[in-house]
């Protein structure tokens, strides 16, 4: 009898483990593939059912066993949970763990870097090579007016100064709506009282230095020149006098890569024209970094109204408090450019 007990414990015991361990095959075994090329991402787009779910993981070969998946899937209730997103796939995830994940929804956001942009066509396509979201849904709502004043207290032409270059951490499955809240409220953390009260000081609204910006950042790319630069506008203003900003001319006729502007260039018909309008444009030229708004927020104190480009090559500028001194800087660098053969 002791020998029947025995031996029934036995069989207990590695029936018990036996169990134990297809359990663990089953549910805790990690089941992700690794990946010699970084970390391994599901992406399951709105409105997926569970079946484009199995469809990605078979087809980018995402797990070791696709069988158990789908027994443990079943057994969670997975496809009546199936939720969009851009979910990491750790090579440490069983199967447990990888449909707890995905039926709660714990997906990753994405790491991204916003580009310096000029048209609102360029920003859309960056935001969408990056997100679930389109371009054509995107533009839509940077076109819409009413929504834009009613929401975000901006119109279609200013709607770009909401959108500060540098990282941001987004949902994958954000919609165009909260890429842009998300926008406004990194906007809203960078205005802070200290740069509202300067801004205050100058005379200017956060959308008028997120333009006056976007102009200084057309002029210069040196750091230490674009307070100056700032200084030298906003000097103009205080006096009465236009811009006359290239760069904004170079927006009126819609092409950026000319070196040389011309008589002709000063006669286009728009408001982008600083040469014919006094004041700032009605909007930015460019998507203006932090650092540039910065500049003007703190410009430098001087009594230059005019500068020109260094006839060096440098990016630095030449500065000056007469016209009779500008033109002389200035025929330095048209000669440097006649040098080089430079007609546009």
């Amino acid at each position: 009898m002791r020998k029947f007990w025995l031996l029934f414990l036995i069989m207990l015991s590695v029936a018990v483990l036996a169990g134990l361990g297809a359990a663990w095959q089953l549910l805790w075994r990690p089941n992700v593939r690794p990946s010699a090329f970084g970390p391994a991402y599901l992406y399951i787009p709105t409105g997926a059912d569970y079946g484009a779910v199995l469809d990605s993981l078979r087809q980018y070969d995402l797990l070791r066993s696709p069988g158990t998946f789908e027994w443990v899937a079943h057994w969670q209730d997975y496809p009546r949970q199936v939720k969009p997103g851009r979910y990491l796939l750790r090579p440490e995830l069983g199967n447990q763990a990888l449909v707890e994940m995905l039926s709660r929804g714990e997906q990753d956001t994405v790491a991204f870097t916003l580009n310096a942009f000029k048209y609102k066509p360029q920003l859309a396509r960056q935001l969408a090579a990056a997100f679930e979201t389109d371009s054509v849904s995107l533009r839509r709502l940077l076109n819409d007016n009413a929504l834009l004043r009613r929401r975000y207290q901006v119109d279609t032409t200013t709607v770009l100064t909401l959108f500060l270059p540098g990282p941001y951490r987004l949902l994958w499955d954000s919609s165009a709506r909260q890429l842009l809240d998300s926008a406004a409220a990194t906007h809203r953390r960078f205005w802070t009282p200290e740069r509202r009260r300067r801004a205050d000081s100058l005379g200017l609204s956060p959308t008028q230095v997120h333009v006056l910006a976007s102009i200084v950042q057309r002029e210069t790319a040196q750091p230490t020149d674009k307070p100056l630069i700032a200084g030298a506008y906003l000097n103009r203003l205080r006096k009465g006098m236009r811009l006359q900003a290239d760069p904004t001319l170079l927006w009126a006729i819609g092409n950026f890569g000319v070196k040389r502007v011309l008589n002709q260039d000063k006669l286009v018909d728009s408001p982008y024209n600083t040469y014919k309008h006094k004041g700032l444009p009605p909007g930015p030229i460019t998507s203006a970094n932090r650092q540039t708004l910065d500049a003007v927020l703190r410009p430098a104190r001087h009594d230059y109204v005019f500068f020109c480009a260094r006839p060096d090559g440098s990016g630095f500028s030449d500065f000056a408090v007469t016209y009779a001194e500008h033109l002389r800087n200035a025929r330095r660098y048209q000669h440097r450019l006649d040098s080089l053969g430079v007609k546009r």
